[in-house]
């Protein structure tokens, strides 16, 4: 039974006219929250389906076909009660809160929304008038987030998130990789950054694992990176023998762009990992502290690797007092034999 407990008394979803869903953060798993839409307009067809985040995250969303309204709301923007005004005014029928964090549990209950739908967390439970049991712990967070529809007898036609591009993205990747490469060339893309300490593999081990793969290959390998992440593609390069190719600053949609264009990515566990999967791109996540049955990249043709044996992994520790051993212990040859079995590559004699 995913509801744990109900404030109201029926459940009558006909007259459902305007649905708010709200995930604030962070970048993977706001794309993959985005599972929700597509369902959500097939159970309400007629209905407006706006969608609140913060400004980083909503630069995903700016191209999806399910959003009617986007709304965006940054922690550090003035005019937070204004704001919550603003919200009530729309006078949403139901809300979905996939973040529950204290404030998004208040940005819910300001809707004053017939429904009010969110997870049973300590205090916050007060926001919403439908309270679910969250299996955070046991499925993958696309389910977490599926959930909260499930519970209301709504159908899910679709699971996997997809990221929408414009031809603008399009020919910018277009344009900066026939600059870069030639004809045939097959490209393959490393992404090396992450949000936690713990989660990252160490940045020599890319750089040998890049030089191993264009050497026996052949491939063209560009390195992915974002703001302040200069550094990563900087000492990668640095130890290379090899010459990567290296992108300019981009947004979040020239990211998927270029990353469309690899014949597969492989990532630490973070947002362009999900980038990847979503844009169609094959994507072979690097898991430790974090585990990949939760938060791995979905679609038929992404996998993972972890370091097997260890009793720590899955800690969900952002730092490690023991030595980081999940990524630390994870050799360039087992990744290489991953990606070989993987992809069904065979090294060139």
């Amino acid at each position: 039974m995913l509801i744990q407990k109900k404030k109201v008394n029926n459940i009558d979803l006909k007259g459902i006219n305007k649905v708010l869903v709200i995930k604030l953060r962070a970048i993977g798993d706001v794309l993959i929250s985005t599972t929700i839409l597509p369902n959500l307009k097939n159970r309400f067809p007629n209905a407006k389906i706006h969608f609140l985040t913060e400004p980083q995250s909503g630069a995903l969303l700016k191209y999806n076909p399910f959003i009617d309204n986007l709304i965006t709301f940054g922690r550090k923007e003035s005019g937070y009660l204004k704001f919550l005004l603003r919200l009530r005014k729309e006078k949403y029928d139901i809300v979905f809160d996939l973040f529950c964090n204290p404030r998004s549990a208040q940005m819910t209950f300001a809707t004053k929304a017939r429904y009010r739908v969110g997870y049973s967390f300590r205090l916050r439970r007060y926001a919403y008038n439908i309270l679910l049991k969250s299996r955070s712990d046991i499925v993958h967070n696309v389910d977490f987030n599926l959930d909260e529809l499930r519970a209301l007898g709504i159908d899910v036609v679709s699971r996997l998130p997809v990221l929408y591009i414009s031809e603008i993205e399009e020919s910018f990747a277009e344009n900066f990789l026939q600059a870069k490469t030639k004809k045939g060339d097959r490209i393959i893309g490393i992404n090396a950054g992450g949000g936690w300490e713990a989660k990252l593999w160490n940045l020599e081990k890319f750089a040998q694992l890049a030089d191993k793969l264009m050497d026996d290959f052949g491939f063209k390998v560009i390195i992915f990176w974002g703001p302040g992440q200069g550094n990563i593609y900087k000492k990668i390069q640095s130890m290379m023998n090899n010459t990567p190719i290296i992108p300019p600053p981009t947004t979040l949609l020239e990211l998927a762009a270029l990353q469309k264009r690899c014949e597969f990515i492989i990532s630490n566990d973070s947002g362009p990992m999900h980038i990847g999967a979503a844009i169609g791109t094959p994507t072979l996540g690097i898991f430790g502290p974090t585990k990949p049955q939760l938060q791995g990249p979905l679609g038929e043709n992404c996998t993972t690797i972890v370091k097997s044996g260890l009793e720590c992994l899955g800690c969900n520790l952002t730092k490690c007092n023991i030595g980081n051993l999940c990524m630390n212990t994870l050799t360039v040859e087992e990744v290489y034999h991953k990606i070989i079995e993987w992809r069904k590559l065979y090294e060139r004699k």
